[in-house]
């Protein structure tokens, strides 16, 4: 078995997994990595311009934007990293993560460059990964519902209320 059939299995669902449908619609799937492949470009650049400057905070906080960088194409996008051999393999890992899961990772990996060295750079380059996950977390809170629900919970709630008001002036 080849390096290239061993990512393609790894890359494919196994028929024992948790289903990739966790209730979003394919374009909001579609924005989301247009989002993660926009964050890793704006870190890498951001990185890569944090790291021209002789404080070490600064190089610090730009190394680690390329690394967001580099894990945010990794993710969202593996045919951006072809000349890694396991990048399919990450990629349907990272699949099969929840949407909370990845908003919570890529939120955190957003933030902390943002904590080690508090500049325009390393907030407006990391602003990008962390919209990503907050893409991720708002698909993690479902569906909106429909107004006829929400009309008929309201209407219940308030036939509710008036029987409680009933019952208490009919005690007294």
């Amino acid at each position: 078995v080849s390096a290239m059939d061993e990512q393609f299995q790894a890359a494919a669902p196994e028929p024992g997994a948790p289903c990739a449908d966790d209730g979003m619609t394919w374009w909001y799937r579609w924005l989301c990595r247009m989002a993660g492949v926009a964050g890793g470009l704006s870190c890498a650049f951001a990185g890569l311009w944090s790291c021209v400057t002789i404080n070490p905070l600064n190089i610090a906080a730009g190394v680690w934007m390329m690394l967001n960088a580099f894990i945010l194409f990794l993710c969202e996008a593996p045919f951006c990293c072809q000349f890694i051999e396991f990048a399919n393999a990450v990629s349907a890992r990272a699949d099969k993560l929840r949407p909370w899961q990845k908003a919570a990772f890529y939120c955190g990996m957003a933030v902390f460059p943002v904590v080690l060295s508090l500049t325009l750079t390393t907030l407006f380059g990391n602003a990008i990964a962390f919209a990503t996950g907050v893409l991720y977390g708002l698909s993690a809170l479902g569906k909106k519902g429909d107004a006829i629900s929400y009309a008929r919970i309201h209407q219940q709630q308030k036939q509710m209320d008036e029987e409680k008001l009933m019952g208490a002036l009919e005690g007294q």
